[in-house]
């Protein structure tokens, strides 16, 4: 078909296959600008999948204290190394990626699941840096910065808008700041942090429970039959509702790869813990020759830092011929939460 119009007053014909070139280049440059947007994601996405290197707890407070001005108090290495781990969970490669709702942050779950195993470790000392840390005894007053900051790092970890989930933890991490100005302050009286027996034993237990509660989940990448022990050791012992006696447990197929990752964030964060409460409780531990109980809790940590050499989380069968990464990682934990019911059984005596 031939299309007429008039250009100075002479008819000119277009044919409409001229329109049609131009759709299609229009088309090949979508498609051009398609594939790059795709390119560059992907390239993010192999950038972005990262974790982030552990750091020397002693050196960081010491340079964060030379730009204070202040002087490693006790309680100061501990403090700075939350605080490093916390800043590290917004400022990695990508910064924070659980909120995220475009690619390639949406079509990644694996350092998603990282951050949350830091961010639970992260919610838990500050918890205890509330109750207990920063207290003398259960009568005395709250820290104001620390009560605040808990409940910042208590907020939403999927929250994108209106707040943020980063500003709520950077919120968070400017009043550990500030706590951990005033406890270096000679002046300032009313910030401390008690390095007693009984406050690391307090801190242990939730990381007890933790650790617990993610060998469990590890070691159900492969089912297993379990019998219901929840009331065993008490005859008078009641619950809510009945629960089977007898039960398989399984981690869904498609949450294995999650449940490992949450892990390594989990023990990364806390394998810097260990190393700094080694530091401010180093009196403590000395007295009751458990410094070595410590140590080895942390040495039986480092291998879930090792590299996956795998592209992908493996789920073999226990004694099959492919491996078994959570397992692996499941015998770990174990021997670590081991290690720490004897350090607080040692801790609880006298």
């Amino acid at each position: 078909m031939n299309w007429k119009f008039w250009q100075r007053g002479e008819p000119v014909y277009m044919d409409d296959t001229m329109g049609g070139t131009n759709m299609g280049l229009i088309g090949k440059i979508a498609g051009a600008l398609i594939g790059i947007y795709i390119a560059v994601c992907v390239l993010l996405w192999w950038w972005w999948d990262h974790e982030p290197d552990q750091f020397g707890v002693r050196e960081n407070a010491a340079q964060v204290a030379q730009s204070d001005n202040a002087s490693l108090v006790t309680g100061y290495i501990s403090t700075a190394t939350l605080v490093r781990i916390a800043e590290t969970l917004l400022d990695k490669r990508g910064g924070y990626l659980s909120n995220d709702l475009f690619p390639p942050g949406v079509w990644m779950d694996n350092v998603p699941e990282w951050e949350f195993g830091v961010l639970t470790l992260v919610r838990d000392t500050a918890r205890l840096y509330r109750n207990d840390f920063s207290r003398s005894q259960s009568q005395s007053v709250e820290d104001v910065d620390l009560a605040e900051a808990e409940g910042k790092f208590f907020f939403d970890n999927s929250s994108w808008v209106l707040p943020q989930s980063e500003d709520e933890y950077r919120d968070g991490i400017k009043l550990l700041r500030s706590y951990q100005q005033r406890l270096a302050d000679s002046g300032e009286t009313n910030a401390q942090f008690y390095a007693r027996a009984d406050n690391l034993q307090q801190w242990l237990a939730a990381v007890e429970t933790r650790l617990g509660s993610l060998s469990q989940r590890l070691s159900a990448s492969v089912g297993k039959r379990q019998l219901n022990i929840d009331l065993a050791g008490d005859a008078a012992a009641q619950q809510a509702t009945e629960a089977p006696g007898d039960q398989v447990v399984k981690t869904p197929w498609l949450k294995i790869d999650n449940v490992f990752y949450e892990t390594r964030g989990y023990t990364w964060a806390l394998i810097h813990m260990l190393h700094a409460l080694e530091q401010d409780f180093g009196d403590v531990l000395d007295k009751k020759n458990a410094r070595v109980s410590l140590q080895q809790i942390t040495r039986e940590l480092e291998p879930t830092q090792d590299t996956l050499w795998s592209p992908m989380v493996l789920n073999g069968d226990g004694l099959g011929p492919l491996a078994n990464h959570s397992l692996v990682m499941a015998s770990h934990i174990s021997r670590a939460n081991a290690a720490i019911i004897d350090l607080r059984a040692l801790l609880i005596q006298g």
